[in-house]
């Protein structure tokens, strides 16, 4: 389960596991000391961390709150005799009496000497005032959020400095390997810049933060109030933005992750000439390939992303994809599994010709698919509530297979079921629960589209396509499946003796 608080000035986000909770923490930066034993370390990295620490800056974020009736709070004129005691007795009230408080505490880092300044988006989500305090003791208000990213969790400041500010640079996160030194500079628990030092224990990390998951594992110790400080490598170039950690106590414990330069630097690009991010777009809908899939398929091994639902005229469409097809190639980069095309696809750039290989069929085949823009804005329509109506007449006509009783769409089992009109299949009007179906998430109500890539309009289609299947040698037979709110999916169901 995945939280996220903000609170005490201190945004935090905790996934609990088993073992432990990932917590993204307005501060975000993790080091632990290895074994003398297994490493030294370098000599001193206090020649980097002396030329570093100007350019990494600490952030602050007040919230303007509002009174029990929503109303503004009360000001009194600085100066006033008054102000120091309105001042004390709001901030005392907390959230019920308001006042202006510190909600966030954070970390970023200046990438051009006019004032440009990368942070985490959770570092300043809500604020009404954000505050930039440099190591010489400085401060400057951000004068404008040029651009935000939910999806990759940052963001990119403005202030307007009276001289050039020391900067850093981005280098490049794909050159690393596990095991290369990293240091982290940050601001703690609020105590200002703080360096620590570790290793990249890990490249492409998916902690299910968000669909272009592609973290840096790092040991260098990150807590609170490090979220979007640079992560460096030892020649001072910022190589990642530390953002989250595994955590049960919401402390270090020597597992963090950072967002590599490679993903940032598109981003931060993005929203410093646009102020918004423009990712590439295909138009499909894809899931992993498991191993009964594969089979199912006759591929060798369980590789690619399988499209499950296509977009009309989208992309893909016009290249001639369709469902069923399993992508394992893109623009040139194998497609190892489901979560690499996504962030490929995102980063191509719009209007660009790309070649993309499918499996279909048992065969690779190549199209040439035209990049659009994602609309990032667009929302998933809800499902409407409609009211159910009695029991319908059980069908004449239905076919039991892999626990699963199917049946003809009728207008009385659309009703029954809220099917929509568009649906196509035969419906599940009864599932065993021990069966081969159930075990495998399939309910009454979900409508079979496909079997293996042929559609089926009849229980006897479905039947004859099971046999046929069955009779191949196949162990598993490939179903598309659409629930109630037209959300398709592949399910690989196991044919048994």
């Amino acid at each position: 389960m995945m939280q996220h608080t903000v609170g005490s000035g201190l945004g935090r986000r905790r996934w609990r596991g088993v073992m432990s909770a990932v917590a993204v923490v307005a501060g975000c930066a993790l080091i632990s000391a290895q074994s003398p034993s297994q490493a030294q370390g370098p000599d001193s990295v206090a020649p980097v961390a002396e030329r570093l620490l100007d350019a990494v800056v600490n952030i602050s974020t007040t919230q303007e709150l509002k009174g029990p009736q929503g109303l503004p709070l009360p000001k009194v004129p600085e100066g006033s005799p008054f102000e120091d005691f309105f001042k004390d007795f709001f901030d005392d009230q907390g959230p019920q009496g308001g006042g202006r408080q510190v909600s966030s505490l954070g970390s970023g880092f200046v990438i051009d000497p006019s004032g440009l300044i990368v942070t985490n988006n959770h570092v300043i989500a809500d604020a009404d005032e954000i505050v930039i305090n440099f190591n010489d003791g400085s401060k400057l208000k951000v004068e404008e959020v040029l651009g935000r990213d939910t999806k990759t969790d940052l963001a990119l400041l403005k202030v307007n400095p009276v001289g050039p500010l020391k900067s850093v640079a981005f280098g490049d996160s794909g050159k690393l390997r596990v095991g290369d030194w990293v240091m982290a500079i940050g601001n703690p628990f609020g105590l200002g810049g703080t360096v620590t030092v570790g290793i990249i224990s890990a490249k492409k990390r998916d902690i299910n933060s968000g669909p272009y998951d592609d973290f840096l594992q790092t040991d260098a110790a990150i807590n609170k109030g490090n979220s979007g400080g640079p992560l460096f490598n030892l020649d001072g170039e910022v190589i990642g933005v530390n953002t989250a950690i595994i955590s049960p106590t919401g402390g270090s414990i020597g597992i963090g992750f950072a967002v590599p330069s490679q993903t940032a630097v598109h981003v931060i690009e993005q929203l410093r000439e646009f102020g918004e991010t423009r990712r590439g777009w295909i138009g499909v809908s894809i899931q992993s390939v498991s191993d009964e899939i594969a089979e199912s398929l006759g591929m060798t091994k369980a590789m690619g992303a399988l499209v499950s639902n296509i977009a009309p005229d989208g992309p893909a469409a016009k290249a001639g994809l369709e469902v069923g097809d399993v992508i394992v190639t893109f623009d040139g980069q194998d497609v190892s599994e489901m979560r690499v095309l996504p962030r490929i696809v995102a980063d191509t750039a719009i209007g660009k010709s790309v070649e993309v290989g499918v499996m279909r069929n048992g065969k690779l085949e190549t199209f040439k698919v035209a990049i659009e823009r994602l609309n990032e804005a667009t929302e998933a329509a809800q499902p409407t509530e409609e009211e159910t109506p009695p029991d319908a007449t059980e069908p004449a006509e239905t076919a039991v297979l892999l626990g699963l009783t199917v049946a003809e769409i009728t207008q009385e089992l659309r009703q029954k079921f809220g099917l929509s009109e568009a649906a196509s299949g035969v419906v599940v009007v009864d599932a065993d629960p021990k069966g081969a179906g159930a075990g495998k998430g399939i309910v009454a109500g979900d409508v079979i589209m496909e079997v293996t890539n042929e559609k089926v309009a009849t229980p006897d289609d479905f039947a004859s396509r099971v046999a046929a299947v069955k009779e191949a040698g196949r162990k598993s037979v490939l179903l598309l499946v659409s629930d109630a709110k037209g959300e398709i999916r592949f399910v690989a169901v196991p044919l048994g003796d």
